[in-house]
């Protein structure tokens, strides 16, 4: 009985651990695990990069002193595929709830598409983006999302709960300073 009641306690603390272990980051393409020596140096150290590679969690989620630099990144490096908005051109849409590849739906599964590349025209972005860069990507393309909250499975519960679903601004010029600058024309 000692015997058995030790056993039930290893297997207990066995999977308590495995509960918090670090995640397992594989390429989406070909199975192999992440090889982080290919990653560029800087942007390895951050807290968001440790956090991440510890639990999986990307911290800059919903952050909002951050979401400015994901944007100007996903400008920069992204959108001339995927959209301004995420909605998808030559690459797919990324702000709603079709993934072409499911793991996109996790942190971990979207960090390895990025990291890793997929089949197509997406390559790899370790040479392009630092590993800290990556994770402000992803939390700019998570609040771009336009689906349902509920479904914003990569948030906590607590930034899921706050969680309001993004809608592109629209610009336009008020009728006034429009028939203003027709008359200027005319002039």
């Amino acid at each position: 009985m000692k015997s058995l009641t030790k056993i039930s306690a290893l297997c207990l603390a066995l999977a308590a651990t495995s509960a918090f272990a670090a995640p397992m980051l594989y390429n989406m393409v070909d199975g192999s695990p992440l090889d982080f020596e290919w990653a560029m140096e800087e942007g390895r150290d951050t807290e968001a990069v440790r956090v991440f590679l510890d639990t999986g969690e990307n911290i800059y989620n919903e952050t909002p002193e951050f979401l400015p630099v994901g944007e100007e990144l996903f400008a920069g490096m992204c959108s001339g595929c995927h959209g301004h908005y995420g909605e998808g051109k030559i690459g797919p849409g990324l702000n709603d709830d079709y993934w072409s590849y499911m793991g996109n739906e996790t942190d971990e599964g979207f960090f390895s598409s990025i990291y890793g590349g997929l089949t197509g025209q997406m390559g790899p972005m370790w040479g392009s983006l630092t590993l800290d860069e990556m994770l402000l990507v992803m939390a700019w393309t998570r609040h771009l999302y336009t689906g349902d909250p509920k479904d914003a499975t990569w948030l906590t519960p607590e930034k899921r709960a706050g969680f309001t679903s993004f809608t592109p601004a629209k610009a336009s010029i008020p009728a006034e300073e429009d028939e203003e600058e027709g008359e200027a024309a005319s002039d």
